[in-house]
């Protein structure tokens, strides 16, 4: 069709419309509506125009409801139609124009057919798979074109065309072998795989296949990967390669059957290594690992690590993806079970192909918007930026099964709805334009979109992996076919044995740590473990209904706990050797030492004496030097005061020297100041000078005499001379600068300073005046003579200093030499003051060596006797450690297994896997693995001490406790306890105190509370799970580590992963079913309850009543002994840890030696203790051994309180409300000063309180089983009974073949006495039966025959025998049998039922105990409720009571409600809870967290409906087992309604009329009336019609208005009385006109004007009593009321025999339940149900009759009488109803023969086949029917051929079977007809008339003249008098009786007899009600009340 469509012209647009199960109108008409454009007013159309196609595929997908109709059909059939639909808001109409729909189907899928007023719109195209030439045509064409153009040699070329006939050969044969089936659903092979297959061998290159053997194994390869990997099971497999051989060999010579043997037959993209992309065949297994080993640890540097186990059939499965995924539009659907790998080796299947990952992120609350917004930038990234992605998708993230729908439109066309918004679109069709007008293609928006549809195809693989687990897959399969269809199917096989032992052996063989000898054993051990516990698990699940899975994650997780527990163990063990062995050798050396240190002394002595010898001689020569040194020392001292003296002088000389030069600078700064006002300008202004004033003549004169060589002073001074010496300005300038200022001659100065200083003008200011070069000379030459005058004075003083400095050198010189001779002096006295300290340290050494050589001797004395029996003990351990380290393999083995996979095992299956399983199997092994003998598995992990501190924090001491805390505190992966009792959570709790983080998933904000934990290493319990875990979890559950192992990803971030961390998962539910993608993930823990384990718990309690000081002494004593094993531990660990880490020499350590001293001491003061303690233990556990009965007895009694659940899911018990029923039990039993006489009466106490406190939450009908259940039980315990017997009882297996000899017995007890006769206990009984039938005969139909003795020696025999021969002679009698059985073996209160007072039960509620109402219809329990209430100051009005109706909205007020009452201490009542379903998980929360701390006022009352089936039972489990439970039924039996019916008043109420005789006298007939109508109930319709909701409000108000009306008249106003009552009162119930009739019958018997004058008989023998007072009439009641009949209610005997035969088959079957069952193997069960269906259906096809040709039986008589068109309405209804059956049954067959898909309909016909029941869509079409599916039809049949007579000649038959019409009305409306035709009657005045003839049906050969015979009718409740012509009594033991063949006729409504007349209500079925077909007059003697009160009817079929 895709081909048609693209070559239309121009005009037409295509919109593609993909349907799926969840398509709904409203998403068509969006679709729809997308391609249209608004025109004028309400018209639609394609834009321009167009013409619009849409391609609706799938047609048939979408759901059908409940009335045939399928959505989105009926908009389609609108608008083709009418052509228009509505719009959806504005409700307006829209016409659509230029449309038309082209459609495909898969009719084999979907709904098989299309409504035909839809179908008729269409022209219908058959496509037949195509014939095998046009295959090989289509193919051969193909194939041809590639290997002729690629190269490839002439013999491949040529041998294509017999390979495709081969490949078409094998499709064949593959839809021949391979049919699908319901659960084989995806058994469905078509074109797609054939063209797959061809695809694959496109991907050959000429290098692969260079021969045609190559070219067979090719084809070979890809017909396996196509068809081999969708198969699902092993068989299956083989029997396909098996076919793939034979057609091989057909068509190809020298073929190979080995093919798969040898090597593997693998092609892969990367066969020649990664990035070397051809397609070849891999060579061998090894090069191949070798690539995927390197290509994963490539992978694991980018990414996060997976450590991947690449056994064979990982590495076939990588290979097989990858190959998916490299071909074009590969998507792949991988089936396996979680923990299969499917996500991890898809990954490395991508990265192989260079592909990206992609995986949504789950959060709380993703929803479907979320998976589009992900898909939507998923599709840009890959179709706008063109990257190749994988989008990998699994079961956990699929929260919400409308996922699917955007998952199966990318499957199916890649093109998803609604995906994007028109702006997105847009810039999606502008990215792609450029790129094709690049490639040059049309740039059109559809083109554009096209194309990035076609890349998302191409580019984009989706990975689907699913878990083939329960019915998920197949029903997503049915809604959603493009999973299976645009998928390449890879089925994950459970890992066979062989693969089981590669893998092992893989791991097993890397360990270094094993005897190479042993490896075999310990992987095939291994192996072995995982398919055992696989077994084990199909029995659990028989016997215990609970599920357990192993997955390959689990066998993974098994080796690597047993490579790091055999690591961790080794090295303990060598740590623990090492220590010992320490210790011996350092005891052994000690002892040896002893000696060496003695000889040690001797020597030390003699170096002792020695080194005091060498002191004293030392001393001497130090005295002489110090002498020498203090002469010298006085010398040196007068020496230094010398040279400090000098040294003092010449520094004060310096200071001076400095301080007078400081004064110089100043003058030398000015001079040189006054140089710097010098420069060649002004000194060459002050030349130009002609004649200067006087001073600068004197000022230039100053000058020259200054600057005089060698100090000679010039004469001639004048001006011209100075102009001279300047003439140079430079030059003199310079030389001003470099004067020498320090050595100016005396001569010159004293010349300067006379003739020109002494001058006043002589200033630099006064020159100034005259000329600036001038003053600046002046000044210079002032300050020149000023510096020099100071510098003069200076130098002397220097030259004194320096005279100073020599003499202090010479002065220093001396005083060195004095020091250096000291020096000398000095060393040599520290030489020998080292000397002599070293000696006296010697000396002092020697001394303490020789004091400790002493004490060592006398330590090493004490410690080698002290440690003379750990010398033995230690020893003995080395040696026993040495064996243990032989062992250890074999031990931690073991103790894995166990680890692994023991946690969800009840005790008896933990002990067959490790005793009657495992250890056999390693005992046998070839090569054995050492192990040590009666190893219990958790003694290698813990140890006493251990324990102990776990029983001291409140774990449970029993083994299957201790068993899972050692599981617990050893397993890989997390814990999930089942833990029902709170044992375990109880446990933790207390293990990691206030360091848990302990939360639910329902709590805000749970996530982060995770993140913290997971950061900061703090454990985390997350409690109270259901069965499904948040997806937001699952990387956390299953350890997705991120970079390299340090991160972890929890919701959307990640978190750094703390080592120390710990998550415990923890659960409630008692029996819960966990998905293997779970278990995989988690080690299971079952921490329930055991039976001997709650023993030892209640032992301890009863005993702690009774003997406080026995309990304290013994409570005191365990946790002495657990405190004394931790010490003893803890001494000993000390000890060697002191030992080993001493130093060589330890024996100088005093401590130490001193700590084991300590130690020894202490442990055996400690031993002293233990033995005393083992003393006083014995002699306490004799005196608790007492009290074992009764802590047995109530074990036995919890665990049958736990099984109730069974019968009802209401019946939920909790072990804490179990112990405080036993502790108050316990309180109340009689006391006794005897102890045997106290036990038993605690267990009298205990048995009895515990039978109260669950019989007042039952229902009525479950009492007697529950009672019985505790009978059977109890005399089991106590071997009372055989079991043997007990099984025969409750199943009653019998042979129905045998046909009874005597009258009185029925075939069926016949057949059961024959099978008992078989049995020791009842030989000869079929005989002594025939031999004496009187005696028998007044047994069996005696009124109660259960108190009856039976005759000869039979009346000996054991009370339960005697209930298995009342079982066949009279079942209906048995509950009367069993209730007696009870009362003779556990007395008489437990037979009985009175209700228990509400205050009592009041008093034991409390704020953590509510109490919740089981209600049944007609009973209000909240009365009791609010009238308590009201005494105690709880009502409405004071606010203290609040009662809350649940219902929408009104649970944000019920929390309210709680919160407050909760604190102010107020009750609450909470009606309905069932109605809130999703609300109750708040609720059970809100329970639990107002239960503790609350006001101690507080209460909770809630009311629940129970569900009608357990599947819809919605209350949980929390709520059930924490609360008290009652059930208030109206009470069963006329004895218990009467007595209920008084209880409603007291005596007040009797006083308070005046007419006192009158109103007790009509009061307690009415009671005796309200307790009939109520009871009547229990016999079904022949007792009511329908069932109506009776209640005491009906008795309460109908004695108010009788008080009222006797009050208000003077007579007793009967008439009025009896209709309020009867219409209104009670009558207001009434729907049913027969039933009213009842009523008021009843009352007219009960309330009879004359009943004040003589004695009313309310029933045989039971007469209205006279006026009593209240207790009066209770006792009357006892004593007079007769034994429970239906005569009390008017009924007769028989009316309760099929009520009572029913009752106790349910209380059997109820019993058979409860018993604990034994292993019943259901091997090929799924096989046999289709067998077995198969052959019913074969069966029913076979002798189902042709239909009824209407044209030919129309067309035989032109008369269209009223019989006759009866006839045609019969055969037409036939025909629509043997239509269905045949439609139904064929599609059915197509199913089971595969050639259609099962579809949930098909599925409930082969469930109804299978259980005998008639199909829903079968009773539909049909008439109301109460038989099996085999009576059914065999009834069909019989109806069948009594039309087939009469449609022969259409003359009505000589007597009509008025049973076998659909509607027997039609027939006597016809015959009325007729006659008022015949007789000119007016039809509306006339009625139908009958008489009774006194013939059966073979007696008449002709039909009547006028009316008819009709025969087919049974009576009930009577029976007919056939020569009497009148009804009569009916005969005991026969419930229905036939009556003769009735004349029907029609008369006159004015000739109608009334006197004498019973009026008849007639039925189709025992049911009554509904199927009323008419009322037949019968005449009778007695008074029509009495028939009316029986209930009697006639029947049209029992």
């Amino acid at each position: 069709m895709s081909d048609k469509f693209s070559k239309l012209s121009e005009d037409y647009m295509v919109a593609k419309v993909p349907f799926n199960y969840y398509t709904t109108s409203a998403m068509l008409q969006r679709v729809l509506e997308r391609s249209l454009e608004k025109k004028a007013g309400r018209n639609y159309a394609p834009p321009g125009m167009r013409k619009l196609i849409y391609f609706i595929d799938d047609l048939n997908m979408p759901e059908v409801d409940a009335y045939g109709t399928v959505q989105p059909h009926t908009l389609i059939r609108q608008h083709l139609d009418y052509s228009h639909w509505y719009d959806r808001q504005k409700l307006i109409l829209k016409e659509i124009h230029n449309c038309q729909y082209v459609t495909c189907m898969n009719p084999t899928a979907g709904s098989f057919s299309v409504n035909q007023r839809l179908q008729r719109h269409f022209s219908v195209f058959a496509v037949h798979f195509p014939g095998a030439d046009a295959l090989a045509a289509i193919y051969g064409k193909i194939m041809n074109m590639h290997f002729q153009q690629g190269g490839f040699c002439y013999s491949i070329v040529k041998s294509v065309s017999t390979l495709v006939q081969a490949a078409i050969s094998l499709h064949q044969k593959m839809t021949q072998n391979f049919l699908p089936t319901a659960i084989r659903f995806h058994y469905i092979f078509n074109l797609r795989d054939l063209t797959r297959i061809f695809q694959g061998m496109l991907f050959a290159t000429p290098d692969c296949v260079r021969s045609p053997i190559d070219l067979v194994h090719l084809w070979f390869h890809e017909s396996s990967r196509v068809y081999s990997d969708k198969l699902m099971e092993e068989n299956d497999i083989e029997h396909y390669n098996k076919v793939l051989i034979d057609t091989a060999k057909r068509h190809f010579e020298g073929v190979d059957e080995h093919v798969f043997i040898y090597k593997p037959l693998i092609y892969c993209h990367f066969a020649h290594g990664v990035g070397e992309p051809r397609y070849f065949p891999v060579s061998d297994w090894k090069k191949l690992t070798r690539i995927l080993t390197e290509a994963l640890e490539h992978y694991n540097e980018l990414h996060a690590a997976m450590n991947l186990v690449l056994f064979e059939d990982a590495i076939q499965h990588v290979c097989r993806i990858n190959r998916i995924l490299e071909a074009p539009y590969g998507n792949a659907l991988l089936i396996g079970v979680g923990g299969s790998g499917k996500q991890s080796l898809c990954r490395l299947a991508a990265f192989l192909s260079s592909l990206e990952v992609f995986q949504i992120t789950l959060r709380k609350s993703y929803g479907i918007h979320d998976l589009r917004s992900d898909i939507a930038t998923l599709y840009f990234k890959v179709g706008v930026k063109n990257i190749g992605t994988v989008f990998l998708h699994a079961d956990a993230q699929i929260p919400d099964e409308r996922f699917l729908v955007l998952i199966n439109d990318m499957l199916a066309s890649g093109d998803i709805p609604d995906l994007f918004n028109e702006d997105e679109v847009d810039s999606i069709v502008s990215s792609t334009r450029l790129e094709l007008r690049g490639l040059g293609q049309a740039d059109s928006k559809e083109n554009c979109w096209q194309f990035f549809i076609d890349r998302i195809r191409r580019q984009l693989k989706v990975v689907l992996c699913f878990s083939p687990v329960g019915f998920t897959l197949r029903a997503r399969a049915r809604k959603f076919p493009a999973l299976v269809n645009c998928t390449a199917i890879d089925w994950f096989h459970a890992w066979p044995l062989v693969a089981l032992q590669s893998v092992s052996t893989s791991f097993i063989d890397k360990m270094d740590l094993l005897d190479p000898h042993v490896k075999p054993s310990i992987s095939h051990f291994i192996a072995f473990a995982h398919t055992s516990v696989n077994e084990v698990s199909v029995k659990y699940q028989q016997n215990e209904k609970r599920y357990n899975y192993t997955t390959p994650k689990s066998f993974l997780e098994l080796i690597k706990l047993y490579q790091n527990l055999l690591a961790k163990k080794r090295k303990e063990l060598v740590q623990k050797m090492e220590r010992l062995e320490n210790g011996l050798q350092k005891l052994q050396t000690t002892a040896s030492q002893v000696e060496d240190l003695k000889s040690k002394l001797a020597v030390q002595e003699i170096e002792l004496h020695q080194r005091n010898k060498d002191t004293e001689a030392l001393i001497d020569k130090i005295g002489q030097q110090t002498e020498k040194l203090s002469q010298e020392k006085a010398t040196a001292d007068e020496e230094e005061q010398k040279v400090a003296a000098i040294q003092a002088e010449v520094t004060k000389q310096q200071k001076e020297s400095e301080n007078d030069l400081a004064k110089a600078e100043p003058a030398l700064n000015a001079a040189n100041a006054a140089l710097n006002t010098l420069n060649r300008l002004n000194l060459t202004e002050l030349r130009t000078f002609p004649n200067p004033p006087a001073i600068v003549t004197n000022v230039t004169a100053a000058v020259l005499v200054l600057s005089s060589p060698g100090g000679k002073i010039p004469k001639d001074r004048s001006w011209k001379t100075a102009k001279m010496y300047m003439s140079k300005v430079d030059e003199f300038l310079q030389s001003l600068i470099n004067f020498d200022k320090e050595h100016i001659p005396e001569a010159t100065v004293k010349a300067v300073k006379e003739d020109y200083l002494s001058d006043p003008e002589f200033s630099p200011e006064f020159v100034r005046t005259k000329s600036s070069a001038a003053a600046g000379l002046c000044a210079w030459v002032i300050n020149i003579i000023k510096f020099h005058e100071v510098y003069c004075e200076v130098d002397q003083k220097r030259q004194a200093l320096a005279q100073a400095n020599a003499d202090l050198v010479v002065a220093a010189e001396k005083l060195e030499s004095i020091r250096k001779k000291l020096n000398e002096l000095d060393t040599n006295l520290a030489a020998f003051t080292t000397a002599f300290e070293r000696v006296t340290a010697e000396k002092i050494r020697c001394q303490e060596e020789v004091n400790r050589t002493n004490k060592t001797i006398e330590l090493a004395n004490r410690l080698v006797k002290g440690l003379e029996s750990e010398n033995v003990r230690w020893a003995q351990s080395v040696a026993q450690y040495h064996e243990q380290e032989k062992t250890l393999c074999g031990d931690v083995l073991l103790t894995a297994a166990f680890i692994s996979y023991a946690g969800p095992f009840a005790k008896p299956y933990r002990h067959e896997l490790v005793q009657n399983l495992w250890l056999p199997f390693l005992r046998t092994q070839k090569v054995p693995i050492p192990m040590t003998e009666g190893l219990d598995p958790i003694s290698m992990l813990t140890d006493d001490a251990t324990i102990a501190k776990w029983n001291n924090e409140g774990l449970p001491s029993d083994t299957m406790s201790t068993q899972n805390a050692t599981i617990l505190t050893n397993c890989e992966r997390w814990p999930l306890l089942i833990d029902p009792q709170h044992q375990g959570i109880k446990w933790i709790k207390s293990r990691y105190g206030s360091d848990l983080k302990v939360i639910h998933l329902s709590q805000k904000g749970y996530v982060d509370v995770i993140e913290e934990a997971i950061v900061a290493g703090d454990p985390v319990l997350i409690e109270n799970l259901e069965e499904t875990i948040d997806p937001v979890l699952d990387p956390l559950l299953g350890r997705h580590m991120l970079k390299k192992g340090r991160y972890i990803r929890v919701g959307d971030k990640e978190c750094k992963f703390h080592p120390k961390f710990r998550l415990i998962l923890h659960t409630k539910l008692a029996n819960p079913h966990y998905k293997p993608e779970i278990q995989a993930q988690t080690t299971l823990i079952n921490f329930t309850v055991t039976r001997d384990g709650l023993e030892d718990q209640l032992l301890a309690d009863v005993v702690n009543v009774e003997r406080p000081d026995l309990e304290h002494f013994k409570s005191e004593l365990t946790k002495q002994q657990n405190y004394f094993k931790i010490e003893l531990k803890m001494l000993e660990d000390e000890l060697l840890t002191r030992l080993s880490a001493a130093e060589s020499n330890f024996l100088g350590d005093t401590l130490l030696v001193e700590r084991l001293e300590t130690t020894k001491h202490t442990a055996a003061e400690i031993e002293i203790k233990v033995m005393e303690a083992n003393i006083n233990e014995v002699k306490i556990n004799e005196a608790r051994e007492h009290y074992r009965p009764v802590a047995a007895r109530a074990s036995l009694l919890y665990f049958l309180m736990d099984e109730l659940k069974k019968i009802n899911p209401m019946y939920q018990f909790s072990l804490k409300a179990f112990n405080v029923v036993f502790h108050k039990a316990v309180q109340r039993a009689e006391p006794s000063n005897n102890v045997k006489e106290r036990v038993n009466n605690l267990i009298d106490c205990v048995t009895y309180s515990t039978f109260i406190y669950i019989s007042r939450g039952l229902f009525e009908r479950d009492k007697l089983t529950v009672t019985a259940q505790v009978a059977f039980q109890l005399l089991l315990m106590n071997k009372e009974i055989d079991a043997r017997d007990l099984d025969f009882l409750l199943r009653f297996n019998i042979d129905h073949s045998y046909n009874s000899p005597l009258d009185f017995l029925s075939n069926s007890t016949w057949s059961a006495i024959k099978t008992m006769s078989f049995m020791d206990e009842f030989r000869g009984l079929d005989k002594d039966i025939e031999g004496s039938p009187k005696r028998w005969k007044k047994v069996v139909e005696s009124e109660c025959p259960e108190k009856e003795k039976f005759p000869q020696e039979w009346k000996t025999k054991s009370s339960l025998q005697k209930l298995i021969m009342m079982r066949a002679l009279r079942p209906d009698r048995m509950t009367y049998a069993v209730r007696n059985f009870v009362e003779e073996k556990l007395g008489s209160k437990y037979a009985e039922g009175r209700k228990t007072d509400f205050a009592k039960l009041f008093q034991e509620s409390g704020p953590a105990l509510p109490i919740i109402f089981i209600l049944s219809p007609g009973v209000d329990p909240l009365k009791d409720v609010e009238s308590l209430g009201s005494k105690l100051g709880f009502t409405i009005d004071s606010g203290k009571l609040q009662n809350v109706s649940l219902g929408q909205g009104q649970e944000v007020i019920a929390e309210m409600a709680l919160e407050k009452a909760s604190k102010e201490g107020h009750w609450v009542i909470l009606q309905n809870i069932h109605l809130v379903a999703k609300w109750l998980d708040t609720l059970e929360e809100l329970l639990e967290k107002h239960s503790e701390g609350s006001h101690s006022a507080y209460r909770v009352y809630m009311s629940v409906e129970p569900a009608p089936t357990p599947k819809e039972h919605v209350i949980p489990q929390g709520i059930l087992e924490n609360s008290i439970k009652i059930t208030n039924e109206p009470p069963t039996g006329m004895l218990a309604n009467l007595h209920a019916a008084l209880d409603n008043f007291d005596q007040n109420i009797l006083d308070q009329c005046t007419r006192e005789q009158e109103f007790k006298a009509i009061l307690f007939p009415l009671c005796y009336f309200h307790a009939c109508v109520a009871e009547r109930r229990k016999f079904g319709p022949q007792g009511w019609n329908r069932k109506y909701p009776f209640n005491n409000g009906d008795l309460t108000i109908s004695v108010h208005v009788l008080y009222n009306y006797l009050e208000g008249n003077s007579q007793v106003p009967w008439e009025d009385l009896r209709y309020l009552f009867g219409e209104i009162m009670y009558g207001g119930h009434i729907t049913d006109d027969w039933d009213r009739r009842l009523c008021c019958t009843y009352l007219e018997e009960y309330m009879q004007p004359y009943q004040f004058d003589r004695k009313l008989a309310l029933a045989p023998g039971f007469v209205v009593p006279s006026n009593l007072d209240y207790q009066g009439y209770h006792k009357y009641i006892d004593e007079m009321l007769p034994p429970e009949s239906p005569v009390h209610y008017g009924l007769h005997p028989n009316a309760e025999i099929e009520f009572l035969t029913v009752t106790s088959d349910n209380l059997f079957h109820s019993l058979l339940e409860l018993q604990s069952q034994d292993s019943i193997t259901g091997e090929g069960a799924s096989q046999t149900v289709e067998e077995k269906v198969k052959a019913i259906l074969d069966d029913i096809q076979e002798k189902l009759p042709e239909g009824y040709n209407m044209s030919d039986i129309t067309s035989k008589t032109a008369e269209r009488s009223p019989y006759i068109l009866v006839c045609f309405q019969e055969c037409e209804r036939m025909n629509i109803l043997l239509h269905e059956i045949r439609r139904s049954l064929k599609e059915l067959d197509l199913g089971l023969k595969g050639e259609l898909a099962i579809s949930a309909e098909m599925e409930q016909l082969q469930t109804a086949l299978f259980f005998d029941n008639l199909p829903d869509t079968w009773m539909k079409l049909a008439y109301p029917s109460t038989y099996s599916l085999a009576q059914w039809y065999n009834d069909l049949l019989l109806r069948c051929r009594e039309l087939d007579s009469w449609a022969q000649d259409l003359t009505l038959p000589s007597v009509v079977w008025i049973s076998g019409f659909f509607n027997p009305q039609s027939f006597l409306t016809a015959v009325m007809q007729s006659l008022a035709h015949k007789n000119e009657w007016p039809l509306d005045k006339m009625h139908i008339t009958v008489d009774v003839t006194k013939k059966y049906k073979e007696e008449f050969t002709q039909p009547a003249r006028e009316g008819a015979y009709i025969h087919g009718l049974y009576l009930e409740g009577a029976c007919w008098d056939v020569q009497g012509g009148h009804i009569a009594e009916a005969c005991l033991k026969a419930p229905t009786a036939a009556m003769p063949v009735v004349f029907v006729r029609a008369i006159p409504n004015d000739r109608q007899e009334t006197r004498n007349i019973y009026e008849c209500p007639v039925y189709k079925t025992k049911l009554r009600g509904s199927t009323y077909v008419c009322t037949f007059h019968l005449k009778s003697r007695e008074r029509p009340a009495k028939w009316i009160l029986a209930g009697v009817a006639l029947l049209l079929s029992v």
